[in-house]
């Protein structure tokens, strides 16, 4: 065969393979640095392609892996659904669920108001371990892998982060820190980054426990914190929205609503020099990332607890009036709108060319072409 026929029939080759569609939202915030993007596509008006009620009411944020929607409910009840809406299992726990669950390699990993970390088999939800901290977890667990071992770290109300070993269950540390801990941890370079009520951003070592330095930057921190470029971005309870370099263990820039002082109880999604969070005070924002310049503020209508999602040039996110929107991230018109009609607390999973949301009245929706 001469070259020209093997370069033809290779293009042939390429073309016939099917392309993969991204089909992970393993974490509320999408990646281990919370970064709120998903790579996927979606249409600028996206239709209802189904809803359904698997149980009570629903704050966590759902997550998305090989077709599986996993979220906890107000109930106590963990809920496993298929791409189209039928539920798969579900598994009772002691307690109620506002943590959002993390999937990885076939496990769904996620806390209770019990202060429980369940792990169940994806497919099936059967439980392959528990492990007890001494008061309610509020956020996502995270993960970090190395040397073949992956560590699972989650903060709780009793005032510690948490290191276990995801495989067996079994603690490899504790970490103090003066407060509640409400978020998930970022995870980055080895590093754990989390915030919580003591108004601390803590940088913590993940291999051993120990901490690599303490930052203070409010009085009350409600949310995640998301990780790039070696700095960290917070909002928190006080209206503030700050940059952290992590090298420099210091804030470096701070924005202030004065007119508002209302919190940032959601977490911001950082992609392409912008950085886009909701506050209660019903608007948007976006920051330029180097400087903390306001590009755009966006009135959404009602208070935006939900940490938005950039897609491409797009931004979803979610009100407590129960209003789905897209913005324009360019300069966040509001380009789509969607009255569902209850309070949205959770951020949308995004991947696979759709959109899953929880609402407050039990009802999952998935919105798509």
């Amino acid at each position: 065969m001469n070259m020209r026929k093997t370069i033809v029939l290779s293009i042939i080759l390429i073309l016939t393979i099917p392309v993969m569609s991204q089909a992970q939202w393993n974490i509320f915030r999408g990646d281990q640095q919370l970064l709120g993007v998903s790579n996927t596509k979606i249409p600028d008006a996206p239709k209802l392609l189904w809803s359904t009620k698997p149980g009570d009411g629903i704050l966590a944020s759902p997550v998305v892996s090989d077709g599986i929607i996993v979220v906890g409910s107000e109930n106590g009840f963990i809920y496993a659904l298929n791409s189209s809406g039928e539920k798969i299992w579900e598994f009772e726990t002691d307690n109620a669920i506002e943590a959002s669950a993390l999937i990885l390699d076939g496990t769904v990993f996620i806390g209770s108001l019990s202060g429980t970390l369940y792990a169940l088999d994806l497919k099936s939800g059967r439980k392959k371990w528990e492990y007890l901290t001494e008061n309610q977890i509020m956020g996502s667990p995270n993960y970090w892998t190395e040397g073949g071992k992956t560590s699972l770290v989650v903060g709780s109300y009793d005032y510690y982060l948490h290191c276990i070993d995801a495989e067996t269950g079994k603690g490899l540390w504790k970490y103090e820190s003066d407060n509640f801990i409400n978020g998930a941890a970022g995870c980055f370079d080895g590093k754990a980054i989390f915030g919580g009520c003591d108004g601390f951003l803590h940088i913590v070592n993940i291999a051993s426990g120990n901490s690599l330095a303490k930052v203070e930057v409010a009085s009350y921190v409600a949310n995640s914190v998301a990780v790039i470029d070696n700095k960290a971005f917070v909002g928190d309870y006080d209206g503030r929205f700050s940059c952290v370099d992590l090298v420099g263990q210091k804030v470096i820039w701070k924005f202030e609503e004065k007119d508002a002082n209302l919190p940032f109880i959601g977490s911001p999604s950082i992609k392409d020099g912008l950085v886009v969070i909701g506050n209660r005070d019903k608007n948007v924002y976006c920051f330029d990332q180097e400087n903390g310049n306001l590009l755009w503020k966006t009135n959404s209508g009602s208070r935006v607890d939900a940490s938005p999602v950039i897609v491409g040039k797009k931004v979803v996110i979610a009100n407590m009036r129960g209003d789905l929107q897209i913005l324009n991230l360019k300069d966040g018109k509001i380009i789509w709108n969607y009255e569902i009609g209850t309070g949205l607390v959770g951020n949308p999973a995004v991947t696979d060319k759709k959109i899953w949301v929880a609402a407050s009245d039990g009802f999952i929706y998935c919105f798509g072409k």
